[in-house]
């Protein structure tokens, strides 16, 4: 069997296992077969074939890997709907308890519990919100 064969039938399965890791290295080294089955099309000895693998595939490990890790793991831009009220500040409308109260949020008044049941948030109170739960607002006071 012709080496650039044998590359490329090992770039292809471990491009088949990158699917199934999604590690982004077993891609990558598969990108490195599939040049090194090119450079065996080509004519270049065995010996050699094995540098231009170990060259690319630790190029490709330690330079593109972390670009593309990072932009994979890149956090979420913007939150959307209520994901974008957790977080944020709330003005204390009437007394917040474990069972009920009322806060505003960004111009809007929303139903709201204390995220602690045994505290009592006197109206006036900046306080974070900490969770929405349906049409309630689970708040903490700041500070």
């Amino acid at each position: 069997m012709d080496p650039w064969l044998i590359w490329l039938i090992t770039a292809a399965v471990l491009a088949v296992a990158e699917i199934f890791t999604l590690t982004a290295a077993l891609g990558l080294l598969g990108g490195a077969a599939l040049i090194t089955a090119g450079s065996a099309a080509i004519g270049l000895p065995l010996p050699l074939q094995f540098l231009v693998f170990t060259v690319v595939a630790v190029g490709s490990v330690l330079f593109v890997r972390p670009v593309v890790l990072r932009r994979v793991a890149r956090p979420q831009a913007e939150r959307f709907g209520v994901d974008a009220l957790v977080g944020g500040s709330a003005y204390v409308v009437s007394e917040v308890t474990g069972t009920g109260g009322r806060v505003r949020i960004g111009g809007e008044e929303w139903t709201a519990r204390a995220y602690d049941e045994s505290l009592v948030i006197p109206a006036g109170t900046t306080v974070d919100v900490v969770e929405i739960s349906g049409a309630t607002a689970l708040v903490y006071p700041q500070g």
